[in-house]
Order: C-alpha cells, then sequence, then structure tokens
C-alpha cells in the first residue's frame, strides 16, 4: 500500500495511463533494424507481434507487462503493420506460454541493453541525494524523478513498494545530514530563538514561526505592509546569519543549501525549486525553518 504517492501515481507506475499518441508511437514502438531482425527469427504471428510489442512496451515503461494483452490496441496495431502481422488480435495468444515470454523479455533486455534495479540502484541513489541537497523537492516529485531516470538511463522498473521506500529513505537521510551541519553551525542563541518561534504567544492564535511562514494574500498596500513586517521579523530573527560554508562532505552539503531562489517544492518534474536559505527562506513563499520542516509532503 502506497505510503505517500497519489493514487494517480499509484495507477500509472509501470502502465499505460492512457493510449500513447503518435509521438509516442513513433518515438518508443518504431522498430529500428536489430529489432526487426529479432522479430524476424520468431516462430508464429503472435509471437513476432508479442515480442515486437514488449519491446516497445519497456521503452516506454521502463517495464514489462504481465500480460502484453493490456498494451493499449493502437500500439499493437502499429507494432503488427510494421512487421507484417495481418490479424493483430492473433496477440491474444502469445501469453498461452510464460517461459516464451520471459525468454522474449530477457532478449529485448540485452539487446536494448537494460540494466536489472539492483545493478543501477547506487547511480539512483547519487541521483536523488544530489536533487534532495540541491532543490526543495517533495517526495512525490521526487519519485517520479526516479521514475524518468530509470526509463532514461534503461533500468527495468523495481516494484513500486520498493522504489517509494529508497525515495523516502534517500530523501530523509539527506536532510537529516543538511540539519546536523547547519545545526553545528548556528549560534546557541539563534537555536534558541529558532525554538521560541514554535510558541504561541499571548493574543495570537498561531505560533511566530507559523505567522511567518504564511503568505499574505492581500495586495493592497496594508497587505504589503504585512508582508514586509513578516520579512523584517525574519531577517531579526537571523536570517542569513548562519553561512554552511562550501566544503567537501558534510559542509559541501549544506554549502549549496544557500540563497538560491524560492518556489514550491510542487513544482512540475521539469523544474524542481531550488533551495532557499535556511533562516531566510521568508514568507512570501510559504517557506520552512530547517530540512525537517521541509520533509513534509
Amino acid at each position: 500500500m502506497a505510503e505517500y504517492l497519489s493514487d494517480e501515481q499509484v495507477s500509472r507506475y509501470g502502465r499505460f495511463p492512457a493510449a500513447p499518441s503518435p509521438a509516442d508511437l513513433e518515438r518508443f514502438f518504431y522498430l529500428d533494424a536489430p529489432a526487426l531482425t529479432k522479430v524476424a527469427d520468431k516462430r508464429g504471428p503472435h509471437n513476432r507481434l508479442g515480442w515486437a510489442v514488449q519491446w516497445g512496451t519497456v521503452r516506454m515503461l521502463g517495464t514489462f507487462l504481465l500480460d502484453p494483452r493490456d498494451v493499449p490496441h493502437v500500439a499493437v496495431y502499429y507494432v503488427a503493420e510494421q512487421i507484417g502481422v495481418a490479424d493483430p488480435s492473433c496477440l491474444k495468444l502469445y501469453p498461452e506460454r510464460a517461459q516464451t515470454r520471459w525468454d522474449h523479455q530477457g532478449e529485448i533486455r540485452e539487446l536494448l541493453e537494460y540494466r536489472e534495479f539492483a545493478e543501477a540502484q547506487d547511480d539512483l541513489l547519487t541521483f536523488l541525494g544530489s536533487r534532495v541537497r540541491n532543490f526543495r523537492v517533495s517526495r512525490r516529485k521526487l519519485f517520479d524523478r526516479a521514475v524518468v531516470w530509470l526509463i532514461d538511463n534503461k533500468v527495468v522498473l523495481p516494484g513500486i513498494t520498493v522504489l517509494e521506500r529508497l525515495v523516502r529513505d534517500v530523501r530523509t537521510d539527506e536532510l537529516d545530514a543538511i540539519n546536523v551541519v547547519l545545526t553545528e553551525r548556528t549560534p546557541v542563541e539563534l537555536r534558541r530563538e529558532l525554538l521560541e518561534t514554535l510558541e504561541v504567544p499571548d493574543g495570537r492564535r498561531v505560533s511566530t514561526l507559523e505567522w511567518m511562514r504564511t503568505t499574505v494574500t492581500d495586495v493592497s498596500g496594508i497587505g504589503q505592509g504585512k508582508a514586509l513586517e513578516r520579512v523584517e521579523a525574519v531577517w531579526a530573527l537571523g536570517g542569513g546569519a548562519v553561512h554552511p560554508g562550501g566544503g567537501a562532505g558534510e559542509a559541501g552539503r549544506a554549502g549549496r543549501v544557500r540563497d538560491v531562489g524560492e518556489g514550491s517544492e510542487d513544482q512540475a518534474v521539469g523544474g524542481d525549486a531550488p533551495l532557499g536559505h535556511v533562516a531566510g527562506d521568508g514568507p512570501a513563499s510559504g517557506g520552512r525553518v530547517g530540512g525537517r520542516r521541509a520533509a513534509a509532503v
């Protein structure tokens, strides 16, 4: 059962969420010369079509379907026309012999030079760790990044639970490491003041931290004044006081958590938001004080 993924993410993982577009068909299901040569060796139109459909499926989804008959009809017909199979409905005969499907998958992995997940796991961890260190990205977006990386790097997708846990753990570990470095470099007095922001002052309904991180939506002059008041409060608290440094190792991790921009962690996969400074991540962006606060989805 998914821990933090959306229902939509779960439903599309390793599956066709919709029929491939014409561009997708040309990109993933247009058989090249080596694939056509392999197809020609198969006995029977159902085996030729099944092999070709699996070839396109793994290129588009990063995995093979348990039942190749679940491939959208438009892709089946597109492939059948290329390899001269007059009756695409013969695909229904392909799953009858499981060993044949598995043998074909092995041939396809070898032909396309796909790796099993275990072989690429360290490379994926390196990639994900870099994303967490340099961008404010939610677990859901990081999961999507992981899927794209696996497909682009020709790695067969693991079970969804395996990848979900790996993404969760690497993100938690990296944020914890960043927090350790920042805590060590934060003056004791500033630490005390930061903890006090968790308290609810007399006459207010929320803590000082919640007040500072709440975005002001009023665009009038009064609203802008309130926004500036929050900014002043952040800087008075010690915005810019912590200098992570840019050395190697743990210090290098925190050194990249600087004033490199602000934005929402739930931007599209194409552009994660750079991490803002830990004490200068102002209220205008709904920022957080500290990496652990950023750990929420």
